[in-house]
């Protein structure tokens, strides 16, 4: 075996995620599965998501790869830093992938990893596997889009590679090398309806602050809507979803394309409920027309805040007023929304948590997620606080996520105005509803567990 992919999400021992219950297969990796095996190259996968970590074991002692490649994002890094230990402790090399590792090379590499692969991973592994298996890790000179150790134990980063222009070039994702029935299968039962996944663009051109772009950097490159319908066809005939998940970051992002896709769909008599994320200033009367045509049954925009200073200061561009007539108009074609919302950004103050309360309940989205902001090294806003950044552990032992800002309003108090806004819109929406009594008054009371209890902290900061 000339490599083995594999990643670092293990549903069943993650918490969170075995009360989400929303699995996916690891696209990326399945692309690159692929490319390589179109190319000639022994590929293996090993999808993470429903096994254990001995199994891994096993599979790397039994079929004793050359190459382990992983894909590491913020949120499996624990777990892929076992996995390198793992894979060396079998003898194989290790290179390393996703948005997580480009912003730390020098600790992957000492931790173990022998390459990191920054930006897309199929032209670099088709380069790079032939000069692993001849020089090893250390001369490697020449290959771009790589950061490895020298001979002189020196770290070198080569120039950036070029991104994939042409899409269509690509081989459709190698989704037989894994369990896609059983994805179908979990979410049907746990949902009531089987997913499936795909993407139709890679990249987004915009420049939120917060956002990483550390794997396609600030590209957008789309797919032709031929080859995308043609995918769909094949999903449904071949894993009976009954939805379908568009993994893009802005999925309405050109209209152009959504209109033509929208007519190669219809050619083919496909209309496939799903769900899809856009931006505000990417809809339009047109386009909601288009995707309630499609089937769009949710579309989750990034709110982020219902204060306008704030989403300036983001670096958004979009306005508070669109995102509000967005909702309201997708909601009048039977289209849910779901809402992400960021609490904590860089100047927020309450008048701004207020703002976003107000802007929840005009807006009424039928569901929006919370989070507070945290600084993902390699972005605009890690540059622009980095100097007040604390941490409580050693790198091996913590997330970007377990940072936290000097002089930023503490945890505790975001805790409490998380419990205020999400029982404020509660209740509203249980009034406007029609929502018994014991609903309103649960909510109403946490509303003001959550305002007292931010009163109490609103002093309190983070250093």
């Amino acid at each position: 075996m000339d490599i083995l992919l594999t990643h670092g999400y293990y549903l069943y021992e993650d918490p969170h995620e075995l009360q989400v219950m929303k699995p996916y297969p690891p696209l990326g990796l399945l692309y690159i599965s692929a490319y390589l095996k179109q190319r000639g190259f022994n590929v293996g996968v090993f999808d993470t998501t429903f096994q254990g970590a001995s199994v891994f074991r096993e599979l790397l002692h039994r079929e004793r790869p050359a190459v382990v490649g992983i894909y590491c994002n913020l949120m499996t890094k624990f777990k892929v830093l076992e996995m390198m230990r793992e894979a060396r402790a079998s003898g194989a090399r290790v290179v390393l992938g996703g948005p997580e590792p480009v912003g730390y090379v020098e600790e992957y590499i000492t931790s173990g990893a022998d390459v990191i692969v920054s930006g897309e991973g199929e032209a670099a592994l088709e380069e790079l596997l032939p000069r692993l298996a001849a020089d090893g890790p250390n001369r490697l000179e020449g290959i771009a889009g790589i950061a490895y150790r020298r001979d002189d134990g020196r770290i070198c980063r080569t120039s950036a590679r070029p991104m994939i222009g042409d899409l269509d070039s690509l081989p459709e994702p190698d989704r037989e090398s894994v369990d896609i029935d059983q994805y179908v299968s979990t979410w049907r039962r746990h949902h009531g309806a089987g997913s499936v996944s795909l993407i139709c663009a890679r990249g987004c051109p915009y420049r939120c602050t917060w956002c990483s772009h550390s794997v396609y950097g600030h590209s957008h490159r789309r797919r032709s809507p031929a080859r995308v319908a043609a995918e769909v066809q094949f999903l449904v005939e071949r894993y009976l979803p009954e939805q379908l998940w568009y993994a893009d970051d802005v999925f309405t992002i050109h209209q152009g394309w959504l209109f033509e896709y929208s007519s190669e769909l219809k050619r083919r008599g496909l209309r496939v409920p799903f769900e899809c994320i856009s931006r505000a200033d990417r809809l339009s009367e047109d386009v909601i027309h288009c995707l309630a045509e499609m089937g769009c049954s949710r579309l989750w925009i990034g709110s982020e805040s219902g204060s306008q200073r704030i989403l300036d200061a983001m670096q958004r561009e979009v306005k508070v007023d669109q995102v509000r007539a967005m909702t309201h108009a997708l909601r009048r074609r039977g289209i849910q929304t779901g809402m992400f919302i960021m609490l904590g950004y860089e100047g927020e103050e309450i008048e701004d948590l207020k703002a976003t309360v107000r802007h929840l309940r005009e807006s009424a989205p039928d569901v929006f997620l919370t989070t507070v902001a945290y600084p993902i090294k390699g972005t605009a806003y890690y540059e622009k606080i980095q100097d007040r950044l604390l941490s409580q552990s050693e790198w091996a032992h913590r997330t970007d996520r377990d940072l936290t800002v000097r002089g930023r309003r503490s945890r505790r108090f975001y805790s409490f105005a998380t419990r205020w806004m999400v029982n404020s819109v509660a209740l509203a929406q249980g009034r406007r509803g029609g929502a018994g009594l014991p609903g309103l008054a649960k909510a109403a009371a946490n509303a003001i567990v959550g305002r007292i209890g931010m009163e109490f902290t609103k002093n309190d900061t983070d250093g």
